[in-house]
């Protein structure tokens, strides 16, 4: 069976704080190579619903903490790609904001391997305790308000997952701005192995 891309985005705010997904980006993003999105809510606006809607058949969506327009979406959801399942939430209810003494327990909670979650607006991904974690930033680079005055401006950022049976592979992109002020898109590769339980019997 052939593998579905899926992509993982937050923290829009169109037209909040961003005037729309970088043209990098959207050049990335074609019809037909992805099979499911997972958004981890602050989308906002109806426009850039129907053109995730165009740019893959399956459009996952958690409330942001901004989302006060959409009572209805779940703050979290699981989905089962392959052996993987992968939860995801916005992060605004994990105290401390993306702690990751916090982030392990909520997956515990969960019961999944892959955690997902934004809030934050920076890209992150590691391995603790068997288990994987993963930011993909905000992909319009919109400001948090929680960032301090000296940090540097969010970077626009996604991820793509592949997932094969008990091997994930994320791709990274970023959206980077030379010396020159030519902006490029980055490619990052962070691959994740699913730990089988061994049997006591």
């Amino acid at each position: 069976m052939a593998s579905r891309l899926i992509l993982i985005l937050g923290d829009l705010f169109i037209p909040d704080r961003a005037a729309d997904i970088p043209a990098k980006f959207r050049k990335l993003l074609t019809p037909g190579k992805i099979g499911q999105i997972i958004c981890l809510g602050n989308l906002k606006d109806k426009e850039t619903f129907d053109y995730l809607r165009q740019v893959a058949p399956e459009l996952h969506l958690v409330k942001g903490d901004y989302d006060v327009d959409t009572p209805n979406l779940a703050l979290s959801k699981v989905v089962q790609h392959g052996n993987m399942r992968i939860g995801f939430t916005h992060g605004h209810t994990i105290i401390p904001q993306g702690d990751a003494d916090a982030l392990l327990i909520a997956a515990r909670q969960m019961d999944v391997d892959v955690l997902l979650w934004g809030g934050t607006h920076k890209f992150e991904a590691y391995e603790l305790e068997g288990k994987f974690f993963v930011n993909p930033g905000s992909a319009t680079g919109a400001f948090s308000t929680a960032w301090a005055a000296d940090e540097e401006e969010p970077t626009p950022s996604f991820c793509l997952m592949d997932v094969q049976g008990d091997v994930l592979v994320l791709y990274v992109y970023q959206l980077r701005t030379d010396a020159n002020g030519n902006e490029n898109v980055a490619v990052e590769k962070v691959s994740f192995r699913r730990q089988i339980p061994t049997s006591t019997s």
